[in-house]
């Protein structure tokens, strides 16, 4: 969810309890995924930020994004109620909400369903990249089944294009000319994933994300942001990539390139 969005779930909550003009709340960082909580989360990185009551106050403050549902949970901690958009041990639901993704961020669920594993889709293609970049076979089958099922055609509503689903700015700075030409889209999606498991060190969670939402938005939230299409496509992502080393007979999670 956007971040104003979430800071208004927890303020809502905690305005039955504290009838004060500006409150803290705290952006917490666990395991590369982002929440917002009443107090430190255990276990989670957290910076505190003070509201003014006025943000839940805000006309539309729900309106103008891409909506999705979510859930405040509440739990005791130190002897008080607290509150937290992560569902910590002890956390029981406490209020289910609809938020959003800001307008305009390149975030998308993908045009793929998990799935059987296509090994014959583009197969030569993805050799070629993975050979050429070091990037896993298996990864970028997993990454184009979930992006595109495979359709060198394939358009997405924010405007990406071919079996990788490269923005027509990404696909420029990768040299393709022709993003529905598979073996471009391939070679292109795999070299800038080369450079995003570069640049998060391996850590394929990080670089599904940057590329489902963009390196600036991981960077914001500093990891998965929380937006439902990015954390949907790096689940999505995750499980096929599972899928395709099983079907590949690949063995062990290969380390990232």
């Amino acid at each position: 969810m956007s971040r104003v969005a979430a800071i208004a779930v927890v303020l809502l909550c905690m305005s039955v309890y504290a009838p004060v003009q500006a409150r803290t709340i705290y952006r917490c960082v666990q395991k590369g995924t982002v929440s917002m909580a009443t107090v430190p989360e255990p276990g989670s990185t957290c910076k505190a930020m003070t509201v003014d009551d006025n943000a839940v106050q805000t006309p539309n403050l729900w309106g103008n994004f891409g909506v999705f549902s979510g859930t405040l949970y509440e739990r005791e901690q130190d002897g008080k109620l607290v509150y937290s958009t992560r569902n910590l041990p002890g956390s029981r639901p406490y209020l289910r909400f609809t938020v959003s993704t800001p307008p305009g961020e390149p975030a998308h669920e993908g045009l793929g369903r998990v799935g059987t594993p296509q090994l014959d889709r583009h197969a030569r293609q993805f050799r070629a990249a993975s050979k050429v970049t070091g990037v896993d076979d298996a990864w970028l089958r997993a990454v184009a089944h979930a992006e595109s099922a495979f359709d060198e055609k394939a358009v997405s509503p924010k405007g990406a294009q071919g079996v990788m689903q490269l923005m027509p700015d990404t696909a420029a700075e990768y040299g393709v000319t022709d993003p529905f030409s598979p073996a471009q889209s391939i070679d292109g999606g795999a070299r800038y994933m080369k450079s995003l498991l570069g640049r998060y060190k391996g850590d394929r969670t990080l670089a599904a994300a940057a590329y489902n939402a963009g390196i600036g938005v991981v960077a914001r939230y500093g990891g998965v942001p929380p937006y439902a299409e990015t954390q949907h496509y790096v689940e999505k992502v995750l499980a096929l990539y599972a899928r395709y080393r099983q079907a590949m007979g690949t063995g062990p999670e290969r380390p990232a390139q």
